[in-house]
């Protein structure tokens, strides 16, 4: 027969066991992300890579980018956050392109948050290229330099592969965040941009246990 004491002494140690499993179950495929189909192949070789999914005129992807910028920092060694760029029309192909010429003439740092002001501070449209040189001539980039690599073969196929990437994905809107080519995050999941970081923190750390 259990003694009082005897059920004191269990409880404090299945307590924090079921504590600790509560934890794991926190977040659940189908409700907090989805599990994709099929893997999609990461950019970063053996490191855990968490892809942001924007488009440069999305004004949630605007309130969005300080928010995974500072958490960021906070990713432990192993990880790398990948920005890629969605498209689903001719506007924002242009914007893909703009995108990975920064990405190629060694300027994105200097002009990728002066693109989203532009688009959602200035009310440019970002349509052609003379709309968006001004933007990388801040950055020092000569007009023949940015025309031949906006126009560029390197730049076409990024747009392209980014495509591609964002189908296999299966995205329906943006902002939403891929883990490791095989976890989907959205907002409508998690129901707030800061509960999207927290689940995909959570699929991080899954994914580095197990390496």
């Amino acid at each position: 027969m259990f003694s009082r004491f005897s059920h004191l002494l269990l409880g404090l140690i299945f307590f924090p066991l079921m504590a600790c499993a509560a934890g794991q179950d926190q977040y659940q495929d189908g409700v907090h992300y989805i599990t994709l189909p099929e893997p999609v192949a990461t950019q970063t070789g053996d490191n855990v890579e968490v892809a942001e999914i924007f488009w440069y005129g999305c004004g949630h992807c605007y309130t969005f980018e300080p928010l995974v910028n500072q958490w960021e920092k906070s990713l432990p060694e192993g990880v790398e956050l990948v920005k890629s760029p969605a498209m689903w029309n001719a506007p924002m192909k242009i914007h893909a392109q703009m995108f990975y010429a920064a990405e190629a003439l060694g300027v994105f740092k200097k002009v990728h948050q002066n693109l989203f002001n532009a688009m959602h501070v200035e009310r440019k449209r970002l349509m052609d290229a003379d709309e968006i040189y001004p933007y990388f001539e801040d950055a020092g980039v000569s007009r023949a330099d940015f025309d031949k690599t906006f126009k560029s073969f390197k730049v076409s196929s990024d747009v392209r592969r980014a495509d591609a990437r964002a189908r296999s994905y299966k995205i329906t809107g943006t902002p939403e965040m891929v883990v490791n080519g095989k976890y989907r995050i959205s907002a409508r999941m998690t129901g707030s941009q800061a509960n999207m970081l927290k689940v995909a923190r959570y699929l991080v750390d899954k994914e580095l246990a197990a390496k």
